[in-house]
């Protein structure tokens, strides 16, 4: 039997018209009811979908119409009740930020990709960098630093020069963003059980922004970051084009 599926579209024409011409041809089950969610456009709508979803429990299975594709199948019209029986499934789990403001306030936010820190100035931030409660770095000079997924880390991660992480491998990348001192780092690979704790120095001065994803807080003072145990997302992916291999030959492209 065909699964029962929800489809959602950015607001593009491309994506909105193939949404239109899906629905006509496959119907379109109510949310609540649907045993897949198949997403039109490109990652940063695949972002939203998963986090606007994540309650529901239902595998996403994303198809390109957007300029980034990372997250997402090649899109096509035909076959796609058989291209969903013969899908892949890929776990992935946020990271969970919790941020304490200046103001003394406290949000709380979720990251398939990053947390990124900021500065919101001219000024360098000024961060104190922390590993399960040890201090590693006591002041790290910088535009920003980031904490990536494996999911994440060919995005805003790799373009900071952070490493690529196979997907499975259990790891998350802390990376600087243009760090003036210490010069020489270059950030680390550590096991996704890490608990990251960032803190701002000079936060009056050096004012910084937190964001997971799309979230953003401003005016922070403290950070941790951890990945999260109970809450999870599965992504499908086509067999000849899945997650893993994506991220393995991210790593060959010159």
């Amino acid at each position: 039997m065909s699964q029962r599926i929800a489809f959602v579209a950015a607001q593009t024409e491309d994506a909105q018209a193939a949404h239109a011409a899906l629905v006509a041809h496959y119907g379109d089950a109510p949310l609540a009811e649907a045993e897949v969610i198949v997403a039109l456009g490109g990652d940063g709508f695949m972002l939203r979908t998963l986090h606007r979803h994540m309650a529901r429990g239902v595998p996403v299975y994303g198809m390109k119409l957007g300029t980034v594709g990372f997250l997402m199948n090649q899109y096509g019209f035909e076959g796609l009740p058989e291209r969903l029986a013969l899908a892949q499934p890929t776990l992935l789990r946020p990271l969970e930020m919790d941020a304490a403001t200046e103001a003394g306030g406290n949000a709380v936010a979720l990251a398939f990709n990053e947390v990124s820190l900021l500065r919101q100035t001219k000024q360098a931030a000024h961060v104190r960098v922390s590993l399960n409660g040890i201090v590693k770095i006591e002041e790290l000079v910088c535009d920003g630093v980031l904490v990536s997924t494996t999911a994440g880390s060919t995005a805003y991660n790799l373009s900071a020069h952070g490493p690529i992480l196979p997907l499975g491998s259990q790891l998350l990348a802390l990376t600087p963003i243009s760090p003036f001192r210490p010069r020489r780092w270059r950030g680390a690979i550590l096991p996704a059980v890490t608990e990251v704790r960032f803190e701002i120095l000079d936060p009056y001065k050096r004012p910084v922004s937190a964001t997971a994803d799309s979230h953003e807080v401003r005016d922070i003072v403290e950070v941790s970051i951890r990945e999260s145990r109970e809450r999870t997302m599965t992504l499908l992916f086509d067999p000849e084009h899945n997650l893993e291999e994506r991220i393995l030959n991210e790593q060959f492209e010159l």
